[in-house]
This record gives structure tokens, C-alpha cells and sequence, in this order.
């Protein structure tokens, strides 16, 4: 068994654990489903987004080489790394270079799997993690559960008790609204004092040699 399934096997083991995570997961699919019905094309750009992504994963290496080339164009600076260590390797040396000590990041599951964090920490880098999910494990100390909502399995509660002890907010308030202006205003601070940012992406678009998020 997995470290994966025997960590869900364990949470799900309490009843009130699991009655509470289906009933969180049905309001996310409510949700979607709301949301594609408003959409009247719906159907049909899920169809293009599939052709495109059969497009793209069977042209790949001409695609990459293309978007080098743009991104150059545009400026950029385009790294290959063959593994995890290379591209961690890579990583700090941008940061060595310039001197940067305190890095801010948003989301990336490509530095959740390569395990970019824990190494940079362990060089001495002060790594911030911006999205909210994430930087609420983060303080937690713990990995994502799922690649979309990565903290989905941690209850508000948990949340308030956690911000309350690490970023100094209200005892015993646990109200969404009220705790995610207290994660921005302890991160506005980190991306002011930060001297680099980093960025998963979601597209890598070649024709034009740029990157949407």
C-alpha cells in the first residue's frame, strides 16, 4: 500500500473525517457542475482542450524547442534540467547568484515533486509559500493531498487554531473571510521583503514563447 492510501485509509478510518470530506468534495463538484451549465459552450471547449493537449503531448519536443526560442526572444533565460537534483542545482545557483536569501513562490507541483523546499531550507533559504492552501501545510508542516485544492482535508478550525499560534490572529476565530486577510497581510509583507519570486505555470504556450498561470 501507498503512503498516499495508508494516509487516507487513516483519515478516512474516523467517520466524522469522512462524512465531512464527501460532503466538502459534493459542494466543489456542485459548484463545477453550476458553472458548466452557465456556460453554454461548455462541452465544446472541454473537446478543443483535449485536442490540444493530444496536440501537444505528441509534438512535444518540437513544441519545447519552439517555445525556447520565443521565450529567448522575449528575453528570457530557458533552463533543461534532466532530473530532480539538476533542477534543484539550477535553482540555487539563480538564487546564489544574485544573492537572494528569501524566496516567495506560488504555486508548483513541479517543486512539490522534485522536493525544492526542504532542500533550499536546508541550504539556508527562507522559502515562503504564497498560495494559500500551500502555505497553510506548509506551516503545518505536511505534503498536499490533492494537485487542484492541496489543502482540502484541513478543517477551518484547524486553520484558525494554526494562524492564531504562527501569525498572532483572534483566538477561536475560524471564519474563512477573516482568516484569509490575515494570510494576506502576513504575506504582503513577505513579498515586500522577498528578493525573488517564483511561479509554477499552467501553459507553456510556444508560439508566442510565454507562460500563463
Amino acid at each position: 500500500m501507498s503512503a498516499h492510501a495508508k494516509a487516507a485509509k487513516a483519515f478516512l478510518a474516523n467517520k466524522e473525517n469522512a462524512v465531512w470530506h464527501d460532503q466538502t468534495l459534493y459542494m466543489v463538484r456542485h459548484k463545477r457542475d453550476l458553472l458548466s451549465h452557465a456556460i453554454p459552450e461548455w462541452e465544446d471547449l472541454r473537446h478543443t482542450a483535449r485536442d490540444i493537449k493530444l496536440y501537444s503531448n505528441s509534438h512535444l519536443p518540437e513544441l519545447i524547442e519552439q517555445f525556447e526560442k520565443n521565450a529567448t526572444a522575449n528575453g528570457c533565460h530557458v533552463h533543461f534540467a534532466k532530473d530532480d537534483e539538476e533542477y534543484r542545482h539550477i535553482i540555487e545557483g539563480i538564487l546564489s547568484d544574485h544573492g537572494v536569501k528569501k524566496l516567495v513562490k506560488s504555486k508548483s507541483m513541479l517543486s512539490e515533486e522534485c522536493k525544492l523546499n526542504p532542500y533550499l531550507i536546508e541550504k539556508g533559504y527562507d522559502v515562503i509559500e504564497s498560495d494559500l492552501g500551500e502555505r497553510i501545510l506548509q506551516l503545518m508542516h505536511l505534503h498536499p493531498s490533492h494537485i487542484v485544492m492541496p489543502a482540502i482535508h484541513i478543517k477551518r478550525q484547524a486553520v484558525g487554531e494554526l494562524f492564531e499560534e504562527k501569525l498572532g490572529s483572534e483566538k477561536g476565530n475560524s471564519d474563512p473571510t477573516y482568516l484569509t486577510h490575515q494570510a494576506r497581510r502576513a504575506l504582503r509583507q513577505d513579498f515586500l521583503n522577498s528578493g525573488a519570486g517564483m511561479t509554477g505555470g499552467n501553459f507553456a504556450i510556444a508560439a508566442t514563447g510565454e507562460v500563463v498561470v
